[in-house]
């Protein structure tokens, strides 16, 4: 019997496609299957082409001539033989048990069936199985639909205040300073992770291609390294709000336009470092997929190391400035309220938290398999809104930004009443408030302890 030929690619990739939903079903994410499946099918191709070969190689047999299945390749054996063969690697890979066997007999009329069964009872996870699509949970399948739905809500609410808070501060002249652009990169790298997101979903789960599986473009390949960058860069830019603020409160006198350009680099150049190193290595050892698949591979260390230091160095950094605020907001005299202070101190803790991206850490140093559900749902759904939340914070609720908005406003609707042109200034319009640029050359000419002083006041009043 002659070996079959090739599988097209489609049914190869249906195939993989649907073991992977037969088999794992608890432990991987229903939106990333069919990207995993075109990985196993990558590995079916390889170990078919290599059965082909050899049986090219061997002489022609009066028993059962070397066969390839679709999954195993069967050698050539003499008529009256059995043929045991472990179960094939890729069930390897899901099912807990281990060191099962199939079977195959060889007989006048050529190989006998797959013995004990079809492959998702010989080898499957579970001996009650019937076939393929008998093992899907649809609770896991509910959860992880909620779970994308869930994020992409919050991509998408945060997406469209980031880019209306972005105008906000680059379009307004008075709003113009160090502690508002580096705000406003921080909402570019928080734009950028929702685009991202959007564009790998797009390329990976919903491109509706029936040949998808047959090759992975560069393309695909592109949309998760742009991901990886993108996640990178954000977590490096809230590493940039911590150092900017603890500088300010620690530092006497500081050149902002000189730490300026050292933060441009750290919040955009580390990372694109980071995952230049981790695209070659790709390349050159684990070129295979579209990258998605990262469990167990040690490369995934060259772009999780420098998060996790990140986040831990934030939360020292988050610590230190907690205490330079309780130091900072004890009451000059005996005699007044201890109320005020420490509900000052809890209104700067909470803002400072997703500033600094200090929820982070519930999970970042916990394994991967702990409470995977609740680290899903922690770091996807609620991340996904952490854009939002600190677009209302430090934009829309901060005081300087809504006296600017107000003045706007007020200038707008009396040029409209008396039809002035656009030329004509209110004349109250530099008295509402201190600007950026007015704090900071304060900042210049007071003292040291008073300089750090006023910062956080600053801070605390305007973020």
């Amino acid at each position: 019997m002659r070996p079959p030929g090739p599988l097209p690619a489609r049914w190869l990739c249906l195939l993989a496609g649907a073991l992977v939903c037969a088999l794992r079903p608890a432990s991987g994410w229903a939106a990333g299957m069919p990207r995993e499946a075109c990985d196993y099918v990558q590995r079916i191709k390889m170990e078919h082409r290599q059965c082909l070969e050899e049986a090219q190689l061997e002489n022609e047999t009066a028993g059962c001539s070397k066969m390839w299945d679709n999954i195993t390749c069967w050698p050539a054996t003499p008529r009256g033989q059995v043929v045991v063969l472990a179960c094939p690697p890729i069930y390897s890979l899901f099912s807990p048990l281990q060191g099962r066997n199939v079977s195959r007999s060889c007989t006048d009329k050529g190989w006998t069936p797959l013995e004990p069964g079809p492959y998702p009872i010989a080898c499957g996870s579970d001996d009650n199985e019937s076939n393929l699509d008998s093992n899907l949970d649809e609770q896991q399948k509910m959860f992880y639909s909620s779970l994308k739905t869930g994020y992409t809500v919050g991509y998408s609410l945060s997406l469209a205040t980031l880019l209306v808070a972005t105008a906000i501060l680059s379009l307004f002249r008075k709003l113009r300073c160090t502690r508002n652009y580096i705000h406003i990169h921080l909402f570019m790298s928080f734009i950028l992770r929702a685009t991202s997101v959007f564009i790998k979903d797009l390329t990976l789960f919903d491109s509706g291609e029936e040949d998808s599986c047959a090759e992975a473009s560069a393309g695909c390949k592109a949309a998760v390294v742009l991901f990886q960058y993108c996640v990178m860069a954000n977590f490096f830019w809230l590493l940039v709000e911590g150092l900017y603020l603890h500088t300010l409160l620690a530092v006497s006198f500081f050149s902002e336009r000189k730490y300026f350009w050292g933060y441009i680099l750290i919040g955009w150049g580390l990372p694109s470092t980071f995952t230049m190193v981790w695209t070659i290595t790709k390349i050159h050892f684990e070129d295979y997929g579209c990258w998605d698949t990262i469990e167990s591979s040690l490369l995934w260390w060259i772009l999780k190391a420098p998060i996790l230091t990140s986040i831990l160095v934030n939360f020292i950094l988050f610590i230190c400035i907690i205490r330079i605020l309780v130091q900072k907001l004890q009451p000059p005299n005996v005699g007044k309220s201890e109320k005020s202070p420490y509900s000052r101190l809890a209104k700067s803790t909470l803002l400072l938290i997703p500033l600094f991206g200090v929820h982070y850490t519930v999970f970042a140093f916990f394994p991967d398999n702990f409470k995977p559900e609740m680290k899903l749902v922690f770091e996807l759904v609620m991340g996904s809104f952490q854009g939002f939340v600190v677009a209302v914070l430090y934009c829309f609720l901060n005081g300087e930004v809504q006296a600017e908005l107000r003045r706007k406003w007020r200038r707008w609707n009396l040029q409209g009443i008396l039809g002035l042109g656009p030329k004509y200034q209110h004349p109250s319009g530099g008295s509402n408030g201190a600007t950026c640029n007015t704090q900071v050359s304060m900042l210049t000419r007071v003292s040291p302890g008073a300089r750090r002083s006023s910062s956080f006041q600053a801070e605390d009043s305007l973020v």
